[in-house]
C-alpha cells in the first residue's frame, strides 16, 4: 500500500517527514517539483509533479492519497480515490460535495478521512474528549446548562505591529474575514456577516495568563451534532472561532474598511482586489527564516446546575516554532499523517468522517500530539 502525498506547502513538511523516516512507502506530489525537492528532498526518494491524471493513473487498490493542495483539489482526488478503490485523507473541513460521496465511499469500503489537521482537528479532538468525560462524570444531569468554546490561531511569537504574520496562504485569510458565522450566545443564535462585528476579549488560562481577542467564524452549530451533544441538553454558549493577539482589531481596521469597500463588487473583482492586497501584506509581515511563529488553542466546556459550575474542563495549547520547523506545520501535518496510519491499519470505518470520536482513537493522538507543543494541559477549573 502505497501513501501518495499530494502538497509540500508550509504545513506539510512534518507530517510528510514523519511517513518518510516510519518506514512506510511514501510518493510525494506537487505542482513545482523544485519546490518539494527543497521542501523534502533529503529524505523522499519518490517526488513527482502533480496533475491529477498522473495521480490517477498512479493509485492503486488500498493506496492512500493526501491532499494538502487547494481545497478545489480535494474532491477531484477523492473522485479518484473512489474510481481507483483508494483511501483519501485530507486536513480541510468536509465540503457539501466530498458530502455527497458518502455512500459511494461506504459501498466500496474505502475511507475519506477529513478535518483531521490543527482547525479543523485536534480541536475536534479535544473536543470529543470533553464531551466524553463529562457525560462518563458523576455530574451529568439533563438539566445542566451547558456552555461551549472552542478557539484556535496562529499568531507571531514575537508580536509585530501589524499584530499577524502569515503562516499559510495570505489571500486565503483576507477572504476569510468575508465569511459569515454562526453561533449561539445565551440561548440565541448569533449571526455575524464579519469578524470585525463580534469581537470579544478571552483570558486564556496560560501558564502565565494572557488575553486575546476572538471572534466566531463559519457555522458553529452543526459542531454540536459531530461533538455528539445531545439535542435535549440545555446549551447556552457553543461558539467555535480565531483568536488573535490584543491591538489585533486596531492594527487591522484598514483591511477592514478595503474588504467593506468591495461590497457589490463581482466575484472576479474581488479576487483580484485582495489578492493584490494579500500579495503586498505578505511583503511586509512575513516570517523571516528561523523566526518562531506561535498557534493558541483552547477548547472549554462548562456545565452549571442551578447558577453554579458542576463541571468545567479546558484543554489549552500553547506551542511554537522550534528546531523542529514551523508549530502551524506540526500541528497541521502530523494528525494528518496519524489519520494514515489509522486508515491503514483499518481502524476508521468506511465513508466520509470528520475527525474520529472513538475514544481509543482521539486519546492516543492527542498523546501523540503532546509532543508537539511546548504547553499542552487539560485543566479542571473546579478542582
Amino acid at each position: 500500500m502505497t501513501i501518495h502525498w499530494c502538497g509540500t506547502g508550509l504545513s506539510s513538511g512534518p507530517g510528510l517527514r514523519r511517513l518518510i523516516e516510519a518506514g512506510h512507502a511514501v510518493v510525494v506530489w506537487n505542482r513545482t517539483v523544485a519546490n518539494a525537492e527543497e521542501a523534502v528532498g533529503d529524505v523522499a526518494r519518490d517526488i513527482r509533479a502533480y496533475t491529477l491524471p498522473a495521480l490517477t493513473a498512479a493509485l492503486a487498490p488500498g493506496d492512500v492519497a493526501i491532499s494538502m493542495l487547494p481545497a478545489d483539489q480535494h474532491v477531484p482526488i477523492a473522485t479518484a480515490c473512489l474510481e481507483k478503490g483508494a483511501h483519501f485523507v485530507s486536513s480541510s473541513y468536509i465540503a457539501p460535495e466530498m458530502l455527497a460521496l458518502d455512500a459511494e465511499f461506504r459501498d466500496k469500503g474505502l475511507v475519506s478521512q477529513n478535518e483531521v489537521g490543527l482547525d479543523p482537528g485536534i480541536d475536534h479532538l479535544m473536543a470529543h474528549d470533553l464531551v466524553a468525560r463529562y457525560r462518563a462524570s458523576r455530574v451529568y444531569h439533563a438539566d445542566n446548562v451547558i456552555s461551549f468554546t472552542s478557539y484556535c490561531g496562529g499568531v507571531p511569537k514575537i508580536p509585530n505591529a501589524f499584530r499577524y504574520k502569515f503562516s499559510w496562504a495570505p489571500a486565503g485569510v483576507l477572504k476569510a474575514l468575508r465569511s459569515p458565522s454562526r453561533s449561539l450566545r445565551n440561548f440565541s443564535e448569533l449571526r455575524i456577516s464579519r469578524p470585525w462585528e463580534a469581537i470579544t476579549r478571552y483570558d486564556a488560562p496560560l501558564p502565565q495568563p494572557e488575553g486575546f481577542e476572538v471572534y466566531p467564524n463559519r457555522d458553529s452549530y452543526p459542531f454540536m451534532a459531530d461533538y455528539r451533544f445531545d439535542p435535549a441538553w440545555k446549551v447556552r454558549d457553543f461558539v467555535r472561532g480565531t483568536i488573535r493577539l490584543n491591538g489585533w482589531t486596531d492594527a487591522w481596521a484598514p483591511i477592514f474598511a478595503e474588504i467593506e469597500a468591495l461590497e457589490g463588487a463581482s466575484p472576479a473583482e474581488v479576487d483580484a482586489a485582495l489578492t493584490a492586497r494579500a500579495n503586498l501584506l505578505l511583503k511586509e509581515n512575513a516570517y523571516a527564516p528561523g523566526e518562531p511563529d506561535r498557534v493558541i488553542l483552547l477548547v472549554s466546556l462548562k456545565a452549571e446546575r442551578d447558577g453554579r459550575p458542576v463541571f468545567h474542563e479546558t484543554w489549552a495549547m500553547d506551542a511554537w516554532g522550534d528546531a523542529r520547523g514551523s508549530a502551524m506545520g506540526r500541528l497541521v501535518s502530523v494528525p494528518v499523517s496519524l489519520a494514515v496510519e489509522s486508515v491503514l491499519n483499518r481502524e476508521i470505518a468506511a465513508g466520509v468522517h470528520s475527525a474520529p470520536h472513538d475514544p481509543r482513537l482521539f486519546t492516543r493522538w492527542l498523546d501523540q500530539v503532546q509532543h508537539l507543543a511546548q504547553y499542552m494541559a487539560r485543566i479542571d477549573h473546579l478542582a
